[in-house]
């Protein structure tokens, strides 16, 4: 009987513990990408998706971890199975989709060019970009069109491993104009880059939609991510959250 005893426990113990192990979902973020991702000074995780994979974790009644991972090998973090799921303003692209699967979009943002204020440039045109020094976040959207269009009508691309150092070299007049997220660029304009820099326009037809990064054929934590998703946005906590760093609606 005793013996009995003891298995059944020992088996309930170990369920119980599978069950929790199971329901640890760990997310990764990049921690270089304000307001939607950066690093506190006291080393703590901030930012808009820090708050939204945060409400979105407790919506599932899951036990989240969440880690810093630098732009470059996100992905591969995410193939390699160090983390479970990506929350880090990563558009869904059709090239990306070929390595790995994507939740629906949590947000949807278009691209934009960011210039001196003393830029003579008018506009977003490759003509207007023709011969001219134009940088972008290496491994992004905007490094694609940069590479894609821009470089190919006659503009020098710079690329660069975080925004970061995008921005300071714009603010430093290392380029003359900057291709970026638009929500991403229009914060630091509205900050650090206020008394430097400008936003020169929209680049048309560029909008893209931001969703989770995971694994492909892990079809239950991308509907338990969805579900998530749908919940955060009927329940008023998504424009509760995102109302902290944009007047507007990113949805």
């Amino acid at each position: 009987m005793r013996k009995t005893i003891f298995l059944a426990a020992a088996a309930l113990l170990a369920a119980t513990h599978l069950a929790s192990a199971e329901d640890t979902i760990r997310i990764a973020t990049e921690g270089a990408y304000p307001p939607f991702n950066y690093v506190e000074s006291d080393g703590s995780l901030k930012g808009l998706d820090v708050d939204m994979a945060n409400a979105l974790c407790e919506e599932m009644k899951a036990k989240c971890t969440i880690v810093a991972q630098d732009w470059d090998g996100i992905i591969p973090g995410l193939l390699a199975k160090k983390y479970d799921a990506i929350v880090a303003s990563m558009s869904i692209t059709e090239e990306r989709k070929k390595q790995i699967d994507f939740t629906n979009k949590y947000y949807t943002t278009p691209l934009a060019v960011a210039v001196p204020k003393d830029s003579p440039l008018k506009g977003v045109s490759v003509e207007d970009m023709k011969g001219k020094v134009v940088g972008a976040q290496a491994s992004t959207t905007q490094a694609d069109y940069l590479n894609d269009v821009y470089a190919k009508g006659g503009a020098e691309a710079k690329m660069y491993p975080t925004q970061d150092e995008a921005v300071a070299d714009l603010q430093n007049g290392r380029m003359d104009a900057l291709i970026s997220d638009k929500f991403v660029v229009v914060d630091w304009l509205n900050k650090a880059g206020k008394d430097c820099c400008k936003l020169l326009g929209d680049v048309p037809g560029t909008e893209t939609q931001a969703g989770i990064g995971i694994r492909q054929g892990e079809t239950e934590l991308k509907e338990r991510f969805n579900k998530a998703i749908d919940a955060l946005v009927a329940n008023g906590k998504y424009q509760e959250i995102t109302k902290k760093y944009f007047p507007f609606n990113i949805y």
